[in-house]
């Protein structure tokens, strides 16, 4: 449809304004006209310069040497190069070992125990506490209480609790209750 209208108002007004009025950009036309050549499925050549398997297991046995293996390809180019040998490009060096899956740190890295979280055992009541502090919408607006409660883990009862203010620094305290469970 916008092709259509598009043909009978080009030749009267121009592309730009027959664009600007279908709405379409001119970029897209243009591209209509003249449709990418579709790309050939045929296997692309070897470069001429291709390293050769010899070439490639004598740069990976250099970079795997223990004199390098603490070292980044970088590193090991630029002592290779101080020294006056070139095997190859610093990218050639990290395309070889992507290719070998040994692109990661390679250097020893420490390994720490993952961290194991105390957990708390209760077997008998009174043994093994738990608190929180919720806080508890006041009357007015900007105005709130904490609540503060002691838990015994063993039994869920509530050992103490607490209630105060909490506007400002200073906390006034406004309910205190301690009972002992059953």
């Amino acid at each position: 449809m916008i092709d259509e209208c598009f043909s009978a108002v080009e030749p009267m007004l121009g592309t730009k304004a027959a664009c600007a009025a279908v709405g379409r950009p001119r970029a897209t036309h243009y591209r209509h006209q003249a449709p990418p050549k579709p790309r050939s499925t045929a296997p692309r050549p070897a470069p001429p310069n291709k390293l050769t398997d010899q070439e490639m297991g004598q740069i990976l046995d250099v970079l795997r040497s223990p004199r390098f293996v603490d070292l980044s390809p970088a590193q090991v180019f630029h002592i290779l190069l101080d020294e006056g040998r070139y095997l190859a490009s610093v990218s050639t060096y990290y395309r070889l070992l992507r290719a070998n899956g040994e692109v990661r740190e390679r250097r020893r890295q420490a390994m720490h125990p993952p961290r194991v979280r105390p957990e708390l055992v209760a077997r008998k009541p009174l043994v093994v506490w738990s608190w929180d502090i919720t806080k508890l919408k006041g009357p007015k607006k900007g105005e709130y209480y904490d609540l503060y409660v002691v838990l015994d883990i063993f039994s869920r009862y509530v050992v103490a609790w607490c209630g105060a203010l909490g506007v400002g620094p200073a906390r006034q305290r406004t309910h205190r209750r301690r009972r002992r469970p059953p």
